[in-house]
Order: structure tokens, then sequence, then C-alpha cells
């Protein structure tokens, strides 16, 4: 069976203008293009947009999906299991804050009330979800599966106490930043002493500290966009300026 443009997105829920475009940016071609000018899409384009908005669902980009479903090794079976296996992860993310959400209600309505610690566990699922949103991919391509899990399971793990000393520590880490950098000099004692706050940051997630990891963490900080978007929030070029602080830091150079 063949679908127009607007046939298929009555039936994918995708608007019209959305596959238009896609066409355009080479991420999903038409099957064929009729004699007055429609394009057509077969059941090979049903099968490849359903794996785009599962690509969508795990909030990929556009340009990363693109790559991803035309590698020649690309395998459609293998995909749908990996996007099962992530959103099977993302669900119980989200039922972890729904519960205490709920738990909140609860306490707050006069009910059970709720123990302190409960009162972060939603908080840090929505940290673990967020950085999995943002960086899941690139950190697991640099880190590995494991040490990732590892991470998030730290944090899952971590007190009441431990989780409010590294949220004030991440506070302090920015103001550090501002002063730091206005030395201009990544060596002075206020960027290293930056520098080791940074690292003592890490250590509340990561489940092994090395200056090798260190380093490589810093220089994706400047190689990706996001990253540099949050440090460079504190201060203009602060994001390069931490890098360089670390790798002095750590030995680099």
């Amino acid at each position: 069976m063949e679908y127009t443009v607007k046939k298929l997105a009555q039936l994918s829920g995708v608007s019209s203008r959305t596959l238009r475009y896609y066409d355009e940016i080479g991420l999903l071609k038409p099957a064929r293009i009729n004699s007055s000018g429609y394009r057509l899409y077969g059941q090979h384009q049903v099968d490849i947009l359903q794996q785009i908005l599962f690509y969508r669902e795990l909030e990929l980009s556009l340009e990363d999906i693109t790559e991803i479903i035309h590698q020649p090794n690309f395998n459609r079976n293998v995909a749908l299991q990996q996007h099962y296996e992530q959103l099977m992860k993302k669900r119980a993310r989200l039922d972890k804050i729904l519960e205490t959400i709920e738990k909140t209600i609860d306490s707050v309505s006069g009910g059970n009330p709720m123990k302190d610690n409960e009162k972060f566990e939603g908080l840090k699922e929505k940290m673990i979800n967020e950085n999995e949103q943002k960086y899941g991919v690139e950190i697991r391509e640099k880190y590995g599966e494991a040490v990732v899990e590892e991470s998030n399971a730290k944090l899952r793990g971590m007190t009441q106490e431990k989780y409010e000393a590294m949220e004030k520590l991440g506070v302090e880490i920015f103001e550090l930043l501002k002063e730091a950098y206005e030395t201009g000099d990544p060596q002075s004692e206020i960027a290293q002493q930056l520098a080791a706050k940074h690292k003592e940051w890490l250590e509340y997630s990561w489940p092994a500290y090395s200056k090798e990891a260190h380093i490589g963490l810093a220089e994706m900080y400047v190689a990706d966009d996001r990253f540099t978007a949050y440090y460079d929030k504190a201060v203009q070029g602060g994001t390069k300026f931490l890098r360089d602080a670390i790798v002095i830091y750590c030995g680099g150079k």
C-alpha cells in the first residue's frame, strides 16, 4: 500500500509539513514521486518513520537519527530492541518520580508523613533523567554502559545529606568559576581550587575517579555545545577556562 504525504500524516500523527521537511533533509525520502508530483510512501518508509519517531521519543537530534538510520549496517530489529530497553528505563525513572510526587501530595494533605530521604528520591531520578536525555548517548559512547549505570546507581543510593552537599558544591563551583576567570590564569590558586572542587563534585556520582577521565570530560565540555552552554552561563568563555584549569590540575600540561 502507498500513502501520500497527507495520508501518511494522518496515519502517523506527524504533520505534512514535517514529512516534507524530513524529505528535504534526506531523513525520510518517499518511495517515488508520481506523474502528478505527489510524494508516495511505501511500507519501508512507514517502518522507517516509526523508527524515527522512536528515536525522537528518546530525544535524539534529527542529525543523529539521519546518521544512524542511513548506516549500511543499520539493523531495525536491533534498533527496536535497544529502543525497548531504553524506554523501559525511562518509564522506570518516570514511575519513581510520580511515586515521590504522590507521596508528597499525600503527606501535604495530612496523610502519611514522608521521611526526609523519600523526599529526594524523585529529585535524584529527575537529575538522572535529565542527564540521560541531554548527554546519555555521548557519555555511554565515551565511558561505556557499565560506568554510566554504576554512576546512576551511586546517585540513587545517595543519602539526603550527600545529595544536599553535592547540590551546594555545584553552586559553589559556579561562583568559583566566575572569580577564577577574572584572574585570566588557569594556573592561579583559585583556578586550581576550582578544579579540585570539580573533582570533589564528580566523586559524588562517579564510581571511580581518574585524572585521565577527568581531562576527557573537560575536553567534552568544550567540544559539545550543550556542555559549553551549561558552564558559559556562569561566564562567557568559562568552559574553556575550566577545561584548562582541570588539565593543569591533573598534570596534563
